[in-house]
């Protein structure tokens, strides 16, 4: 078994593509014509959106959307970077929500987390050492 991708739905695929990009300096790898679907470039495995109507056609009961959601839903994406707090005042300049600034985890990670316009929660943090 290998982890392939990460799908998440939001509201507006190209908007929540532009605020990665703006936010974390993510680039994206391609967006479907339809504007219902579309990739980061983020290494080996990929993050994706997808707009709530394929979420809906896909779950007949319905789902979650986590930017009507008061609080972040139970799941986090995290980015690695050297500067946790570079990344984090950028993000919120971007539109993020700060969740947690940037603090120093007892194992030695540096660690922040905000929350995205689509509600997504991004962890930002330092590699984890070995």
């Amino acid at each position: 078994m290998k982890f392939g991708y990460t799908i998440v739905y939001v509201p507006d695929v190209a908007a929540s593509i532009a605020f990665f990009e703006r936010a974390f300096g993510l680039m994206r790898r391609f967006v479907h014509e339809s504007g219902t679907y579309g990739e980061m470039e983020t290494g080996e495995t990929t993050l994706s959106f997808a707009a709530h109507e394929l979420g809906d056609m896909n779950f007949p009961g319905g789902h979650v959307a986590a930017h009507s959601a008061p609080q972040p839903l139970g799941f986090e994406i995290a980015l690695v970077t050297d500067d946790v707090a570079a990344a984090h005042a950028r993000a919120i300049s971007a539109g993020a929500k700060e969740m947690a600034p940037p603090k120093q985890k007892p194992w030695g990670q540096n660690v922040s987390y905000v929350r995205c316009p689509d509600g997504v929660l991004v962890e930002l943090c330092t590699p984890v050492s070995s």
